[in-house]
């Protein structure tokens, strides 16, 4: 084949990125969660809308590249849902969905929330299900001590509260 005829530079899938990893856990989401992906999907095909009407220039090839795989991958992440409403778990036992409050050796308490893997932020407090510390409290009730393993040693924490918002 000649040449000319072939985007060699560009490479095979030029107009299109790899798509993101998938987590291999269960996608629990809360309402709240699933309501965030689904808000995140539709800003990104009002951004794909803007890139495409912006025509086919090289300015908006990697823009329009991104919006495509971010929207593939939130697609991916909606259909993978399992919706989990807090107001159905017993407010007895820490589950998915909880808020928790702990306790440490130094009498320091502390909430926690148990939520999806999108809405984890562990600076604010929100963790993932398949986390160190939402592992050590899942089945967890009031009064029980559950040992959260860090990299710098086992912390003693005390289930003090347990809570789920609808």
């Amino acid at each position: 084949m000649n040449k000319a005829f072939t985007k060699e530079d560009e490479g095979p899938q030029a107009d299109r990125l790899d798509d993101l990893p998938q987590s291999p856990h269960p996608n629990y989401v809360t309402p709240a969660g699933l309501d965030a992906l689904q808000a995140r999907l539709r800003d990104r095909h009002v951004d794909l809308v803007k890139w495409r009407d912006g025509g086919d220039n090289l300015d908006n090839k990697l823009p329009r590249a991104m919006a495509e795989r971010d929207i593939r991958f939130l697609e991916e992440r909606i259909n993978r849902a399992v919706l989990v409403d807090p107001a159905q778990q017993d407010p007895a036992v820490v589950a998915f969905g909880a808020c928790v409050t702990v306790v440490d050796a130094d009498d320091r308490q502390t909430d926690w929330h148990i939520v999806g893997e999108d809405e984890a932020d562990p600076a604010n407090h929100l963790i993932a299900p398949f986390s160190p510390l939402a592992k050590a409290m899942l089945g967890a009730r009031v009064g029980d001590l559950v040992d959260w393993i860090k990299p710098g040693g086992t912390v003693e924490l005390e289930i003090v509260a347990i809570r789920y918002f609808t």
